[in-house]
């Protein structure tokens, strides 16, 4: 028999200030809370739990942390009950159009003119991934970013990290500079060896073309390194 002294978990049954929606247009997003903006997205919850505290579930998942939520998979986000593949693309596309306002930011500046501002940009753009990605920005006689592009993911070798479609790439850019990227999932900034020669071996065919390799970047959670910065270009 159905208890209808259970009260019910509908947003709909909730005072007008508690709903999120409501409350959003009313005092704006900055008076809500992570989980209520979360509901929003997640727009309704299921048999037993409300939105907002499916959100409350999901967050727990990132350690109450947004940095930490980024980081998580369609598949991690569909751990919470009630969270199905729609609402965990909703919640990634969400994280992702933060993540790209957070870099579009950075690329506003005039020009790259150190090795901070670069890394500014590919903390952003680099940090969510739990695996190794090889990227390349092509920047003009400006040094303003042309373009930005992941070239290979998982791993950097010879064969991934090839420099003939870096190259080709930046001509076709009409990059007059590049910069290689990478990032160390594992925290450590720590060059490793295949590193160094990948770096020479593209530094060197990029003289052919006029294209300056202006340094190669590695980013983790720990900071950032740059191969300029300590005189390995």
């Amino acid at each position: 028999m159905e208890n209808f002294n259970k009260p019910s978990t509908s947003i709909k049954n909730w005072s007008i200030d508690d709903r999120p929606r409501e409350k959003m247009l009313a005092k704006g997003g900055d008076a809500l809370s992570n989980s209520e903006l979360l509901a929003i997205l997640i727009n309704n919850g299921s048999k037993d739990k409300s939105a907002v505290v499916l959100a409350k579930e999901i967050l727990k998942l990132g350690r109450d942390n947004l940095s930490e939520l980024g980081k998580l998979s369609l598949k991690d986000l569909q751990q919470v009950k009630g969270i199905g593949v729609a609402k965990a693309i909703t919640i990634a596309a969400a994280l992702e159009l933060g993540r790209r306002r957070q870099a579009a930011a950075t690329l506003e500046k005039s020009t790259i003119q150190s090795s901070k501002d670069i890394a500014e940009y590919l903390k952003v753009v680099l940090k969510d991934f739990s695996y190794e990605v090889f990227a390349v920005l092509f920047l003009n006689r400006a040094n303003k970013i042309n373009h930005f592009e992941i070239i290979s993911r998982g791993g950097i070798t010879g064969t991934v990290a090839d420099p003939r479609i870096i190259l080709k790439k930046a001509l076709d850019e009409d990059a007059t500079s590049i910069v290689l990227s990478h990032n160390h999932p594992s925290g450590s900034l720590k060059p490793s060896r295949a590193d160094e020669e990948l770096t020479r071996k593209i530094a060197a065919a990029a003289k052919y073309f006029d294209i300056k390799l202006i340094d190669h970047i590695i980013v983790s959670e720990e900071g950032y390194y740059s191969f300029a910065d300590n005189g390995m270009i």
